[in-house]
């Protein structure tokens, strides 16, 4: 392989295990979101669950004015380009006082107050993680670092869900106010962590520097919007595990809810335990990233036919189960080939005078499929059981077309791991 492509990130060892122990802290709340700010602050938990609703959606429209602050030139931060680190290291500061805080915000104001402020790093804290890997790492440096940090986060969230379980079997529920100290923590040294790597792009100087950008540039890009739109409909499909699959489960196949848990189980399991491999092993394939993206969507597609066919036969309980368990496997496969090829070539399709910006733009797509995911299944789910895995299925089918069709257009950086001769990408001034 190319000695660029594949040379190690400067403190890469440290920008990993910072994920790893912010995912330790994310898992040790996430499943339990409700119930872990219900006992912090001692609010219901009807108002836990509007504040953060609200807080949810308000940092969703902050996602854009995160992806600006990545872009910021040069010369206004001093000569430093490192724009995706400066934010990165502010975003876990932001969260590490916000857990810190959430024993103490015991009225509605205060908890609302903090919510919102959380909720803006948390939400925009995936625009800027992707940037900052395409500030770190070049060529198939990105898919490793891109299939390393979704098995790291598997692996911390599982970790952080079964350590919180342990807290609260010795301390009962009060052991909530320790993990959200303990969370503080994680997100703190995680930053400590993050600050020791080094980007690779040198800063632009003189006439080298690129013009001025916005988001009427990414308006421009007709290559990157379809990109988004391909993973508005994979992103659909990473909603189904969470949201649908228990919910097909205990109605129209009549399953156990623990068969719930043996599922997500196995995808935790397989994406922490064989995720770089897969990676790694698609990447040495030189598969171009479109095409292996859009074999992970087909993958997905595959999975869901599968629960069609499931869902039409309905056999009994050890059928039921082994089915269901194949199906996960395949799920997982497609979600474990799709997710760094499409991760890396979201980012390498971005310029990097507006990558922030473009990459708030992706990001936003599976934004929009979690909000939407759980009313268009639960409506789909009520006309029949099988229908929402028939909309998913063809949701894939369209992404992998999508994919395949815009490999021409898109940059041959972002379509290639390796280097290609290329003329660079040009951008038109546009106002931000």
């Amino acid at each position: 392989m190319n000695a660029v492509s594949e040379a190690r990130v400067e403190g890469e060892r440290s920008l990993l295990l910072g994920i790893g122990i912010s995912a330790v802290g994310i898992g040790m709340y996430v499943p339990f979101s409700l119930v872990f700010f219900h006992h912090v602050t001692g609010l219901s938990f009807t108002l836990v669950g509007l504040v953060l609703t609200v807080t949810g959606v308000a940092g969703l429209v902050f996602m854009p004015l995160a992806g600006t602050a990545v872009d910021r030139p040069p010369d206004s931060v001093r000569g430093d380009p490192q724009g995706a680190k400066k934010v990165n290291l502010v975003l876990y500061g932001i969260r590490a006082v916000g857990f810190a805080l959430y024993p103490f915000a015991g009225s509605l104001p205060a908890f609302a107050a903090v919510a919102l402020v959380t909720a803006l790093a948390d939400r925009s804290f995936g625009v800027v993680q992707q940037s900052l890997i395409g500030e770190v790492a070049q060529g198939s440096a990105r898919d490793r670092l891109q299939a390393s940090t979704r098995a790291l986060q598997n692996a911390g969230m599982g970790a952080g869900a079964l350590l919180v379980s342990g807290v609260l079997g010795l301390w009962g529920t009060g052991g909530f106010t320790y993990t959200a100290w303990a969370n503080a923590l994680a997100f703190a040294l995680a930053g400590l962590l993050v600050s020791r790597v080094r980007p690779v792009r040198a800063a632009a100087t003189g006439s080298d520097r690129p013009a001025p950008a916005g988001y009427r540039t990414v308006l421009r890009d007709r290559p990157f919007l379809g990109l988004t739109a391909a993973n508005f409909l994979t992103a659909l499909g990473y909603a189904a595990l969470s949201v649908l699959f228990p919910l097909y489960l205990s109605t129209w196949l009549a399953a156990p809810d623990s068969l719930t848990g043996a599922a997500f189980t196995v995808n935790t399991a397989l994406c922490a335990g064989v995720g770089v491999l897969i990676a790694g092993r698609v990447r040495r394939s030189g598969a171009r990233r479109t095409r292996s993206a859009a074999l992970g969507a087909l993958l997905f597609a595959a999975a869901f036919v599968g629960q069609i066919v499931l869902g039409t036969l309905r056999p009994g309980q050890t059928v039921t189960l082994v089915a269901l368990l194949a199906i996960v496997v395949v799920y997982t496969l497609g979600e474990l080939v799709h997710s760094p090829s499409g991760g890396a070539l979201s980012v390498s399709a971005a310029p990097e005078a507006v990558r922030g910006r473009y990459l708030a733009t992706y990001q936003l797509s599976y934004s929009l499929a979690t909000a939407l995911a759980p009313a268009l299944f639960t409506a789909l789910l009520s006309v029949d059981g099988r229908l929402p895995w028939a909309v998913l299925t063809v949701a894939a089918l369209g992404a992998a077309l999508a994919l395949l069709r815009l490999e021409r257009h898109l940059p041959a950086e972002a379509v290639h791991a390796e280097p290609q001769a290329a003329v660079p990408r040009t951008l038109a001034p546009a106002a931000a």
